[in-house]
Protein backbone atom coordinates (compact mmCIF):
# COMPACT_ATOMS: atom_id res chain seq x y z
CA UNK A 1 0.00 0.00 0.00
CA UNK A 2 2.91 2.35 1.08
CA UNK A 3 5.07 1.39 -2.20
CA UNK A 4 8.13 -0.10 0.58
CA UNK A 5 11.01 -2.06 -0.81
CA UNK A 6 13.26 -4.16 1.25
CA UNK A 7 15.34 -1.08 1.97
CA UNK A 8 12.54 0.83 3.92
CA UNK A 9 13.18 -2.78 6.44
CA UNK A 10 16.81 -2.18 6.46
CA UNK A 11 18.42 0.48 9.24
CA UNK A 12 21.86 0.13 6.63
CA UNK A 13 20.64 2.91 3.93
CA UNK A 14 18.50 5.62 3.96
CA UNK A 15 14.62 4.89 3.25
CA UNK A 16 12.85 3.35 6.39
CA UNK A 17 15.78 4.37 8.94
CA UNK A 18 15.61 7.29 11.24
CA UNK A 19 17.56 10.06 9.96
CA UNK A 20 18.46 11.93 13.27
CA UNK A 21 20.82 8.71 14.35
CA UNK A 22 21.10 7.08 10.47
CA UNK A 23 19.45 4.20 11.88
CA UNK A 24 22.05 3.07 15.06
CA UNK A 25 19.06 3.92 17.51
CA UNK A 26 21.28 6.22 19.51
CA UNK A 27 22.98 9.93 19.02
CA UNK A 28 26.70 10.32 19.85
CA UNK A 29 27.43 13.69 21.90
CA UNK A 30 31.63 14.27 21.20
CA UNK A 31 33.13 15.13 24.96
CA UNK A 32 36.39 17.46 23.87
CA UNK A 33 38.25 16.59 26.48
CA UNK A 34 36.14 13.32 27.98
CA UNK A 35 34.57 9.95 26.62
CA UNK A 36 31.60 10.26 24.21
CA UNK A 37 28.43 10.41 25.64
CA UNK A 38 25.61 7.76 23.53
CA UNK A 39 22.25 8.71 24.20
CA UNK A 40 19.03 7.07 23.13
CA UNK A 41 17.73 8.84 20.25
CA UNK A 42 14.56 11.03 21.28
CA UNK A 43 13.36 10.78 17.06
CA UNK A 44 12.90 6.68 17.57
CA UNK A 45 13.12 5.68 20.87
CA UNK A 46 16.44 3.59 20.38
CA UNK A 47 13.61 1.29 17.88
CA UNK A 48 16.59 2.92 14.46
CA UNK A 49 13.64 2.90 12.06
CA UNK A 50 11.10 6.05 11.17
CA UNK A 51 7.62 6.04 13.03
CA UNK A 52 5.79 4.78 9.87
CA UNK A 53 7.54 1.92 8.99
CA UNK A 54 7.24 0.63 12.46
CA UNK A 55 3.39 1.00 11.80
CA UNK A 56 3.77 -1.93 9.18
CA UNK A 57 3.33 -5.17 11.30
CA UNK A 58 3.29 -8.71 10.36
CA UNK A 59 1.49 -11.35 12.72
CA UNK A 60 1.52 -8.08 15.56
CA UNK A 61 5.31 -7.38 15.15
CA UNK A 62 6.84 -4.39 13.29
CA UNK A 63 10.47 -4.85 12.23
CA UNK A 64 11.41 -3.25 15.70
CA UNK A 65 10.17 -6.42 17.40
CA UNK A 66 10.85 -8.94 14.69
CA UNK A 67 14.83 -8.09 14.98
CA UNK A 68 14.91 -8.05 18.62
CA UNK A 69 13.47 -11.85 18.30
CA UNK A 70 15.92 -13.95 19.34
CA UNK A 71 16.83 -17.12 16.48
CA UNK A 72 14.79 -19.86 18.66
CA UNK A 73 11.94 -17.48 19.39
CA UNK A 74 11.79 -15.97 15.04
CA UNK A 75 11.80 -19.86 14.21
CA UNK A 76 8.33 -20.43 16.40
CA UNK A 77 6.95 -16.90 15.27
CA UNK A 78 7.80 -17.95 11.20
CA UNK A 79 6.68 -21.27 11.60
CA UNK A 80 3.07 -19.61 13.77
CA UNK A 81 3.03 -17.64 10.80
CA UNK A 82 3.53 -20.33 7.77
CA UNK A 83 6.67 -18.76 6.75
CA UNK A 84 8.46 -21.74 6.02
CA UNK A 85 10.99 -20.45 3.79
CA UNK A 86 12.10 -17.69 6.50
CA UNK A 87 12.06 -20.29 9.19
CA UNK A 88 14.22 -22.90 6.95
CA UNK A 89 16.36 -19.62 6.63
CA UNK A 90 16.99 -19.36 10.08
CA UNK A 91 17.04 -23.25 10.95
CA UNK A 92 20.99 -23.80 10.38
CA UNK A 93 21.72 -20.81 13.11
CA UNK A 94 19.69 -22.76 15.56
CA UNK A 95 21.23 -26.14 14.60
CA UNK A 96 24.67 -24.50 15.49
CA UNK A 97 23.60 -23.52 18.93
CA UNK A 98 23.04 -19.69 18.37
CA UNK A 99 19.00 -19.52 19.18
CA UNK A 100 20.08 -17.34 22.04
CA UNK A 101 21.33 -14.66 19.55
CA UNK A 102 18.90 -11.76 18.11
CA UNK A 103 18.31 -11.23 14.52
CA UNK A 104 18.79 -7.93 14.73
CA UNK A 105 22.34 -8.61 17.11
CA UNK A 106 25.43 -6.43 15.97
CA UNK A 107 27.99 -9.19 14.53
CA UNK A 108 30.72 -6.45 16.64
CA UNK A 109 28.78 -8.01 19.79
CA UNK A 110 30.01 -11.56 18.72
CA UNK A 111 32.79 -14.05 20.00
CA UNK A 112 34.93 -15.14 17.95
CA UNK A 113 33.38 -18.93 18.54
CA UNK A 114 29.91 -17.73 17.66
CA UNK A 115 31.24 -15.90 14.58
CA UNK A 116 32.73 -18.97 13.28
CA UNK A 117 29.67 -20.64 14.07
CA UNK A 118 27.44 -18.61 11.88
CA UNK A 119 30.04 -19.10 8.99
CA UNK A 120 29.38 -22.84 9.22
CA UNK A 121 25.41 -22.19 9.80
CA UNK A 122 25.75 -19.78 6.69
CA UNK A 123 27.40 -22.88 4.72
CA UNK A 124 24.81 -25.29 5.81
CA UNK A 125 22.10 -23.26 5.06
CA UNK A 126 23.29 -22.93 1.39
CA UNK A 127 23.67 -26.43 0.85
CA UNK A 128 26.26 -27.13 -1.40
CA UNK A 129 26.29 -29.80 -3.48
CA UNK A 130 30.14 -29.73 -4.52
CA UNK A 131 32.39 -32.79 -3.77
CA UNK A 132 35.45 -30.14 -3.42
CA UNK A 133 34.61 -28.18 -0.18
CA UNK A 134 37.39 -28.63 2.63
CA UNK A 135 36.57 -27.86 6.91
CA UNK A 136 39.27 -26.87 8.77
CA UNK A 137 37.79 -26.95 12.35
CA UNK A 138 40.04 -26.23 15.29
CA UNK A 139 38.43 -27.02 18.80
CA UNK A 140 35.41 -26.34 17.51
CA UNK A 141 33.45 -27.64 20.33
CA UNK A 142 35.59 -25.13 22.87
CA UNK A 143 33.61 -23.65 25.82
CA UNK A 144 30.57 -24.94 24.76
CA UNK A 145 28.06 -26.86 26.74
CA UNK A 146 27.25 -30.44 25.95
CA UNK A 147 24.20 -30.00 23.92
CA UNK A 148 25.56 -27.46 21.72
CA UNK A 149 28.82 -29.64 21.42
CA UNK A 150 26.63 -32.80 20.28
CA UNK A 151 25.09 -30.52 17.97
CA UNK A 152 28.58 -29.39 16.57
CA UNK A 153 29.79 -33.04 16.32
CA UNK A 154 26.76 -34.07 14.67
CA UNK A 155 26.83 -31.38 11.60
CA UNK A 156 30.46 -31.92 11.30
CA UNK A 157 30.36 -35.56 11.09
CA UNK A 158 27.31 -34.57 8.66
CA UNK A 159 29.48 -32.68 6.35
CA UNK A 160 32.18 -35.96 6.36
CA UNK A 161 29.15 -37.95 5.32
CA UNK A 162 28.02 -35.87 2.71
CA UNK A 163 31.27 -36.56 0.98
CA UNK A 164 33.20 -33.03 2.26
CA UNK A 165 36.57 -33.03 3.61
CA UNK A 166 36.81 -32.15 7.40
CA UNK A 167 40.25 -31.74 9.45
CA UNK A 168 39.40 -31.97 12.76
CA UNK A 169 41.62 -31.17 15.43
CA UNK A 170 40.59 -31.99 19.53
CA UNK A 171 41.73 -32.40 22.36
CA UNK A 172 39.27 -34.64 23.67
CA UNK A 173 39.62 -37.95 22.25
CA UNK A 174 35.59 -38.89 22.47
CA UNK A 175 35.23 -36.45 20.19
CA UNK A 176 37.66 -37.60 18.04
CA UNK A 177 36.10 -41.19 17.77
CA UNK A 178 32.34 -39.96 16.90
CA UNK A 179 33.81 -38.35 13.89
CA UNK A 180 36.64 -41.15 12.65
CA UNK A 181 35.63 -44.72 11.11
CA UNK A 182 39.11 -45.92 11.22
CA UNK A 183 42.77 -44.50 12.82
Amino acid sequence: IRNYQAKHFSFNVDGGRCETCKGEGEVTIEMQFMADVHLECETCKGKRFKKEVLEVTFGDKNIDDILNLTIDDAIAFFESTEQTKIKNKLQPLQDVGLGYVTLGQSSSTLSGGEAQRIKLASFLGKGSKKDNTLFIFDEPTSGLDVITAENIIKLIRDCKDQGKTVIFSSHIMSEVDLLCDEL
